[in-house]
């Protein structure tokens, strides 16, 4: 995908990965025609709180409507934090942020036996940053289809 100039994304978590503005990438890869079914999605929460936000919710709704076309699909949820509490609490928040995105997902039709929750707390972050920082971009769940067993 280009976007002018020498800027060529892949994918929104290259856009992430090389600091592009959210609101750009994501308004980008909107708009951007369908070549294949996506595979990858990502959503972002609020700093201390594991609840689904409208943002995260409509990224959701387009992940359950994906998961209906794609008969005996997984989901793969895997939850981060950012630095800003201790690696105990980032690590269950990330839990917390996975489960509330499958509990969102199930409530719209994707069975609960076809998501498998991982949780990384801090030890993956998009944006690197010292021990205590809030980053929003690190405050996600990452969602892949992946292949049934």
């Amino acid at each position: 995908m280009n976007f002018g100039g020498d800027i060529m994304l892949r994918s929104f978590r290259q856009a992430v990965i090389l600091g592009c503005a959210l609101p750009f990438a994501a308004e980008a890869f909107a708009q951007a025609p369908a070549t294949s079914p996506r595979t990858e999605f990502i959503i972002f929460f609020d700093w201390a709180k594991p609840e689904v936000n409208r943002d995260a919710a409509e990224i959701l709704d387009k992940v359950a409507v994906e998961y209906a076309a794609r008969a005996g699909s997984k989901l793969l949820l895997s939850g981060h934090s950012d630095r800003s509490g201790p690696a105990g609490a980032n690590l269950r928040a990330s839990r917390k942020r996975a489960e509330a995105a499958r509990d969102y997902l199930a409530a719209h039709g994707v069975p609960g036996g076809a998501m498998t929750v991982q949780a990384y707390g801090e030890q993956q972050p998009i944006v690197p940053t010292e021990d205590g920082v809030r980053e929003v971009q690190n405050r996600r769940v990452e969602i892949r289809f992946v292949p049934a067993d």
